[in-house]
């Protein structure tokens, strides 16, 4: 069996449980990780924009989601309000934009990323982004 097609099958048996799992302990992960790599990269201007609205995010090949809000002290999990936009993508895509290699308009006008909901802030989020570059290369 091919190296693909053995992740595959792990991650069609792991995926259901995955998704039964709390979104806090990965969103509080996913937190800590922007606080360091993106936080100081985002202007006080850049905050403020993107406001304290609930943001999920769902990487669909592992059934992870987690859910952030962005607030003037940094990014912290949150847990209890439907989010304001729901951005899904697989883990290789997610992956690329954090690298740099792809395109979010690209991505999301062939379909592979999907945004959901309030669309004024996904493009705020996709524009602030685009301006502070890769994550890493």
């Amino acid at each position: 069996m091919e190296l693909a097609q053995t992740l595959d099958a792990v991650l069609a048996r792991a995926r259901p449980v995955i998704r039964r799992l709390p979104i806090a302990p990965p969103s509080l992960l996913m937190a800590t990780a922007l606080n360091r790599l993106l936080l100081p990269r985002l202007s006080r201007s850049d905050i403020a924009q993107i406001g304290e609205r609930p943001v999920e995010i769902e990487v669909t090949d592992l059934g992870l989601r987690v859910r952030l809000r962005l607030t003037p002290k940094g990014f912290k999990p949150e847990t209890g309000q439907t989010p304001a936009v729901r951005v899904a993508a697989t883990a290789a895509v997610f992956w690329k934009l954090a690298r740099g290699d792809e395109d979010a308009d690209r991505l999301f006008f062939e379909r592979t990323l999907v945004m959901e909901g309030d669309t004024e802030l996904g493009l705020v989020i996709k524009n602030t982004l685009d301006a502070v570059g890769p994550l890493w290369h």
